[in-house]
């Protein structure tokens, strides 16, 4: 059973605030301060520290909160063991393109085990990774960027990242310049997703934004992105697996860019994920 100091260390790590650890943890700020103290003492390092009294992490603090994360997430595995449950139950998390557009075999595959559970939340690749780190996940999928610092990962697949249209748009099945694609309405994911990081670091590529583009229309649906791309409302940017789900779509490229993302497995760092992983992936 892990230390019940770990939960305050972590809690604090989270806050950043000794107050606000003290009321979350119903305990006084004393008492946070005593136990951050006792694990000072019991790793002979100094946890946190004020900067310009702003309250800080140390070097040892953030490899104790990587170790802590994980040992949480194993000990919840162990009890699962312990109790004997024959039910295998997995927590995953997905990124929209890969969840509704990729995983569905492996889904199908895995809950066609009588004994096996999923909760499955598709979501923006911030969400997971910030889930992960709460151990509200198992692991994720995602294409977007992640710290290989804090997590831990196993490439899925390499997937080209292309441009669509309709299918009688200008663009269709051609090489585009920059400055024509600026005078274009860009129809692209919210903020947090892994698809508008993507995008957004290509257009960094050419001293370009967003907010260059004649018109911009944020959207968090895929279907309603594919959708407005089908009736010439504008162009955007997309996973290949998921231009080619719809034959109405067209692709196009910029030129001279070919701009291909991994699909990974993402997971916290120096978690065993080793089993549950093969689990849900037939191929691992």
């Amino acid at each position: 059973m892990l230390d019940y100091r770990i939960d305050t260390f972590l809690t604090l790590c989270e806050q950043m605030n000794y107050r606000k650890t003290a009321e979350i943890l119903h305990i006084s700020q004393p008492a946070v301060t005593q136990q951050i103290h006792y694990l000072e003492n019991q790793y002979g390092q100094k946890l946190f520290q004020y900067e310009n009294r702003r309250l800080v992490k140390t070097e040892a603090a953030a490899v104790l909160e990587k170790y802590a994360r994980a040992a949480k997430l194993q000990e919840k595995d162990l009890r699962e063991k312990l109790e004997n449950n024959p039910i295998h139950s997995l927590r995953v998390g997905a990124t929209k393109t890969i969840g509704d557009y990729y995983l569905k075999g492996d889904i199908r595959r895995y809950l066609q085990g009588s004994d096996n559970a999923l909760t499955l939340l598709v979501d923006n690749t911030e969400r997971l990774l910030r889930l992960l780190e709460e151990n509200a996940l198992d692991f994720a999928v995602v294409e977007g960027f992640f710290d290989k610092t804090r997590f831990d990962n196993i490439l899925l697949r390499r997937e080209p990242f292309v441009g669509i249209c309709r299918k009688d748009h200008p663009f269709a099945g051609r090489e585009v310049t920059m400055e024509e694609l600026l005078q274009e309405t860009i129809i692209h994911r919210e903020d947090g997703s892994g698809t508008r990081a993507i995008l957004e670091q290509e257009l960094r590529g050419y001293n370009e934004s967003l907010q260059r583009f004649h018109r911009h229309i944020c959207i968090s649906s895929f279907n309603i992105i594919l959708d407005l791309v089908k009736q010439g409302f504008g162009v955007s940017f997309v996973y290949n697996i998921l231009a080619d789900s719809d034959p109405a779509l067209a692709k196009f490229s910029i030129r001279g860019e070919s701009v291909v993302r991994e699909f990974n497995i993402v997971y916290l760092k120096y978690a065993d994920m080793g089993e549950k992983l093969r689990w849900f992936f037939e191929k691992l």
